[in-house]
């Protein structure tokens, strides 16, 4: 068992009872209600997960409302989203982040030069929905809409460190084991085989003059993309607008608050969809890494005097693909013990594949270092002093449009 404490406080689950944290939740709910954002794709509406994450929410009484920040191509797609939850019993709030309305106060907001409308994917419409949000929310939860080990208690764990005031925590990270139990495979090819030892290698190759990554080496799995975080924290932090989101975040997080007021929560066994290996690095899990470690990079930068160069580059990818050959050893071992399948040839390709798309987001840093982080809410509403409103009233627009149009 794991008794550990990190650099940030770590809440594992020894004998948590999910049903006494739920009703503190919801007795709390009145003074400090929460919000769950659930960022997703149409194609997940016809995804086996997301039917079994409403069935657990419909038993979920410590939450005030679900915001699900969807991305649509077109009013039909809107519309079978809109359908599919009508199964939703809690109250629940549909923003159609790239449909017209949306997009209008977006280029409204981009006339006051304040542009957000370069983004696209899961980034914007997390900074949408967070605005929105937080018109309601003391504490906001956040979580991906493909999992397919979701619980009911998943929510009240993100959320209970933020809201009880023994505790009040600004940030809670969820951390699981990514084991399918079914099939007995071990998942989390990026964050073994990059994010954890790329860490690792940067704070070797800095001679560990880096807080910020030592901070990040604490979190457990740092991809994680189930968090909680009080209000006023989340209309302080700027986020990266692609798959840089959750260590973006992370290193915004360190930031803007205090390390006391940082925890992780054990969320037990988890798996959801898997990013596919793709040839071209402009797409997939290679497209993944590229923005991970570009993220990284721009942490480098801002933290340390290290100025990123090809040597350095050259350097920690050396490093990087030693230690993670070593780890793949260890890997390898662990999953002997327990009888997972684990293919340690394919582990090596991988770390093979990572290794090329080090230098190559390496050297594309070096001729564009720009930043892609989102603007935080309190610049925006600055600029747009209703803009949380406006955004939720489309919303709202949308879906009484929807419902006349039957």
């Amino acid at each position: 068992m794991d008794f550990n404490q990190e650099r940030v406080t770590t809440i594992h689950d020894f004998c948590i009872d999910n049903e006494k944290m739920s009703r503190r939740l919801h007795d709390l709910s009145l003074v400090r209600p929460s919000v769950i954002i659930i960022p997703m794709l149409y194609e997940e509406v016809e995804n086996e997960p997301l039917t079994h994450i409403v069935d657990q929410l419909n038993e979920c009484e410590c939450v005030k409302q679900i915001v699900i920040a969807l991305a649509a191509d077109d009013i039909h797609q809107y519309k079978t989203v809109m359908r599919f939850f009508r199964r939703l019993k809690l109250p629940h709030l549909i923003i159609w982040c790239n449909g017209p309305r949306i997009t209008g106060i977006l280029e409204e907001l981009k006339e006051k030069e304040l542009d957000v409308t370069q983004f696209r994917g899961k980034g914007k419409d997390v900074w949408i929905a967070i605005g929105v949000a937080s018109l309601e929310a003391y504490a906001i939860a956040l979580h991906d809409a493909d999992i397919s080990t979701y619980s009911k208690d998943l929510p009240a764990k993100l959320l209970y460190p933020i809201i009880e005031p023994e505790l009040n925590f600004m940030f809670n990270k969820g951390y699981y084991a990514r084991i399918d139990m079914e099939n007995h495979i071990m998942h989390g090819r990026v964050f073994r085989l990059l994010v954890r030892p790329m860490i690792e290698t940067l704070l070797r190759n800095l001679k560990y003059e880096s807080d910020v990554l030592q901070y990040l080496k604490a979190f457990k799995y740092t991809l994680s993309g189930e968090f909680a975080m009080r209000s006023d924290l989340a209309l302080n932090i700027r986020i990266p607008g692609d798959w840089g989101l959750e260590v973006g975040l992370l290193a915004e997080v360190y930031r803007n608050t205090t390390l006391k007021k940082i925890c992780q929560t054990d969320l037990g066994y988890y798996d959801h969809k898997h990013k596919e290996v793709s040839a071209d690095t402009s797409e997939g899990l290679f497209k993944m890494t590229r923005d991970i470690m570009t993220t990284l990079l721009r942490i480098v930068t801002e933290t340390t005097n290290t100025p990123i160069s090809e040597s350095f580059l050259h350097s920690i990818q050396v490093k990087y693909k030693r230690l993670s050959q070593d780890l793949i050893r260890q890997y390898h071992a662990d999953a002997l013990c327990n009888g997972l399948h684990y293919n340690r040839h394919m582990e090596e390709t991988y770390v093979d594949s990572f290794s090329e798309v080090i230098m190559d987001t390496g050297k594309d840093y070096l001729n564009n270092p720009s930043g892609i982080l989102l603007p935080d809410w309190t610049r925006a509403l600055a600029a747009m002093p209703d803009l949380r409103k406006r955004l939720r009233d489309a919303a709202l627009k949308d879906a009484e449009a929807c419902r006349k149009s039957k």
